[in-house]
């Protein structure tokens, strides 16, 4: 028996040729299994991962993975867009090397930052990056020409200085000129696709990110545009997850040594890793609650409809898009952004897991809390804890592990508060949280939650947004019928870590 490898557009078969008693050859076809690759891009690194169904399982392959953040140009915090494009072809090099050659690719990235485009559709200006200070006092400027009642009520979004309506005011104000070439406005990854697919494209739950987008409508909202200032002919036409742009480019399939189709999945990272609960109530009204929790925090649930009432906006809820029109109602807490950065400052030689028994061993008196802007981008994470702490009258943290502890008990803390606060907004009852994504794989914050909040957590899986990302493509093609089969076979091929209510201890 002798084998050859056939690539095709539609996948990877293997040709085996079986010689017959009479000296001929007969040729069979062996498919291997039909591959989907998720590029999920987070503000601290990049991952690929090839999903494929193996019996009723889905099964995830990781195949490049890649350090990511953002840089400090002597003025802003930016981003090497081409750089991280970069790294997305150097992954799916890899995808040929590894004989993985998938039918379909989908971006998917953190939402609110964007990339500009002139009228030969090449990228102008700089990609700025949403913890860049240019922002601040926007949000203020803005009130001046609508209420912050009448923008909540337009666009359900979070009040919070990162927004994309707060940076393009800050943009046009730092480089009018950009303004006067830009013909095309393009969130992340929906530039992404545009330099894989040449199809120019915006998808909706990334655009819901930008406070720009009618919570009712489901399309862009002229009258805040109008009030910012923003030029509306900067902004395309909104497409669902599970659209198909077509194509890879030719130069592009040229250069990695295949061709595949590009499908939009839910491009913002976070609502392609609510598309991955392992658990098909959380559809409509019966859903849990979930926190996606990463560099950020973002506790939830999912809705059938936006909560725009005043209590929702003291509350600081935002009505993000999801997949199918969903909105993933949740609140932005800082999230293990400040371990991370507590981290760098002074314990690089320590793992998270070092830390987090550290921070179990200390004894401290009271928190901080996790919602508040002091955390979002200080000069030092350790110095903003101090200072917070001190103005409140509270001890100064010591080390690692105390400095660790206060945020630890401030995010349970705030995951308590909010879980009462979501109920009282949305009249439900919850008895359940789903930790997705990689902080699902912090024993101790899980625990510390569970006992918080009194809810059975149920933790995993880490690869949450890939995993969305890979089941909407999967939709697409076919391979399951809608996303409540997909989550089903998400809770069945993928361990799911429980911690009782009231019990710090998990239970497998």
């Amino acid at each position: 028996m002798q084998t050859m490898t056939l690539r095709t557009d539609a996948g990877v078969h293997i040709i085996c040729l079986q010689v017959c008693g009479e000296g001929g050859e007969r040729a069979a076809v062996e498919e291997m299994p039909k591959y989907y690759l998720a590029v999920d891009i987070g503000a601290s690194g990049g991952r690929h991962y090839a999903g494929h169904l193996e019996g009723n399982a889905l099964r995830i392959d990781e195949i490049h993975r890649f350090a990511n953040g953002p840089e400090h140009d002597g003025q802003s915090l930016v981003w090497d867009s081409e750089g991280i494009f970069d790294e997305i072809l150097t992954g799916m090099k890899k995808c040929r090397e590894a004989g993985v050659v998938p039918v379909s690719v989908g971006v998917d990235a953190w939402g609110v930052d964007y990339a500009l485009l002139d009228k030969d559709m090449k990228r102008i200006g700089k990609s700025y990056a949403y913890r860049d200070r240019r922002t601040v006092g926007m949000d203020a400027r803005f009130d001046e020409t609508m209420a912050p009642g009448e923008l909540y009520g337009r666009t359900g979004i979070q009040r919070i200085p990162i927004n994309t309506l707060y940076q393009l005011m800050a943009h046009m104000d730092r480089e009018p000129g950009d303004f006067d070439i830009a013909r095309r406005l393009l969130m992340l990854p929906d530039y992404f696709h545009f330099l894989l697919a040449g199809e120019m494209c915006s998808e909706y739950t990334d655009a819901t990110t930008t406070g720009l987008v009618n919570a009712l409508t489901k399309d862009w909202d002229d009258a805040v545009m109008s009030a910012a200032g923003i030029p509306r002919l900067l902004f395309n036409e909104l497409h669902l997850p599970g659209t198909r742009l077509g194509k890879l480019r030719r130069d592009i399939a040229d250069e990695i040594g295949f061709s595949c189709d590009v499908v939009l999945p839910c491009t913002h990272d976070t609502a392609s890793a609510v598309a991955a609960l392992p658990d098909a109530r959380a559809d409509g009204k019966n859903g849990p609650l979930y926190v996606s929790s990463g560099t950020w925090s973002l506790f939830g649930c999912e809705s059938d409809e936006p909560q725009l009432s005043e209590k929702s906006r003291v509350m600081n809820l935002t009505n993000e898009g999801g997949y199918g029109y969903r909105y993933c109602l949740l609140k932005n807490i800082m999230g293990l952004w400040m371990i991370q950065s507590v981290r760098r400052e002074i314990a690089p030689g320590m793992s998270f897991d070092e830390i987090a028994a550290a921070a179990s061993a200390a004894v401290i008196d009271g928190n901080v809390d996790c919602e508040d802007a002091a955390f979002l981008s200080p000069d030092s994470m350790c110095g903003a804890i101090r200072d917070w702490r001190c103005e409140r009258g509270l001890r100064e943290p010591e080390g690692v592990g105390e400095t660790a502890a206060v945020i630890y008990a401030g995010l349970a803390d705030s995951y308590a508060a909010n879980a009462t606060g979501l109920a009282d907004v949305t009249g439900r009852q919850f008895e359940d949280i789903y930790i997705i994504g990689g902080g699902s794989k912090d024993d101790y914050l899980n625990g510390l939650t569970a006992r918080g909040t009194g809810m059975t957590v149920h933790a995993g899986p880490a690869e949450a947004a890939a995993i969305g990302n890979i089941l909407v493509q999967m939709i697409s093609d076919g391979e399951f019928s809608d996303l409540s089969e997909a989550r089903r076979c998400v809770a069945d091929s993928f361990e799911i870590k429980r911690y009782e209510g009231g019990d710090a201890d998990a239970a497998n």
